[in-house]
């Protein structure tokens, strides 16, 4: 028998990203998420960031008003977006670390170190009733702490699995999720993965038994160019699906 169908999140920030490079309005987020859609995207991904590099405030109230599936808001510990967040109530909120000076976002949230002000997060999104997720590294404490302050789900940061360049360091990286999937799993916490995950390496992400959702944007986004995105997303998607089927 096969493992039960595994949700794939779109993230379209990088179609706001190619439209704010012109302060244009194209390519439209809003659209990109409708075809994303029709090619089998099972939640749309944005991240609302504090400097506003990519995803706008307008976006996110259009698309909240007509995406067909759940809507996930990556977003910070920052009391402007936390309050944005609980008026246009998305399906899911998923608290991520931020620097104005990164390009993407650089590994996990540290719930250790943070824990008082993320607690506070936690505790107004759910409070509005919203899904809350924490974006963190593969560590079993943090883990640990982020079903002690009250989340639903942990996304595992993928990035040092999809940025290893040996055979073996990719074994040592995998090893990493697969064992903080089973941790988290055990914890009653729902398991995501995602950063960097594409068409080469999101196979043996997807087999990890505890894993219910992928977040993929640069990679779908980046073949889309070549394909249109309906046709991006339909492969990522037909991946996957091959994988929970075998």
């Amino acid at each position: 028998m096969g493992l039960r169908m595994i949700r794939l999140g779109v993230n379209i920030d990088h179609v706001a990203t190619l439209r704010q490079a012109r302060r244009g309005r194209e390519p439209d987020p809003v659209w990109a998420a409708v075809q994303a859609e029709l090619g089998g995207a099972d939640l749309i991904t944005v991240h609302l960031r504090e400097d506003r590099r990519h995803i706008q405030d307008r976006d996110l109230r259009l698309l909240r008003d007509t995406v067909g599936v759940p809507l996930n808001l990556e977003l910070a510990t920052v009391e402007e977006i936390l309050a944005i967040a609980c008026e246009v109530k998305p399906h899911q909120a998923t608290l991520v670390p931020e620097r104005r000076e990164e390009i993407t976002t650089e590994g996990g949230l540290d719930v250790m170190r943070h824990e008082r002000v993320v607690a506070g997060a936690v505790r107004k999104l759910r409070d509005a009733g919203i899904r809350v997720a924490l974006f963190i590294d593969p560590d079993p404490q943090q883990a640990e702490l982020s079903k002690l302050l009250g989340a639903e789900a942990v996304e595992i940061q993928t990035a040092r699995y999809s940025e290893a360049k040996t055979d073996q360091d990719v074994k040592l990286r995998f090893a990493e999720l697969a064992e903080a999937a089973r941790f988290a799993h055990e914890r009653g916490l729902a398991v995501h993965m995602g950063h960097g995950l594409n068409y080469h390496n999101v196979e043996p992400i997807a087999a990890i038994p505890q894993v219910e959702e992928l977040n993929i944007g640069h990679s779908i986004v980046s073949r889309a160019v070549f394909t249109g995105l309906e046709r991006a997303v339909r492969e990522m998607r037909e991946l996957i699906r091959k994988v929970r089927r075998a």
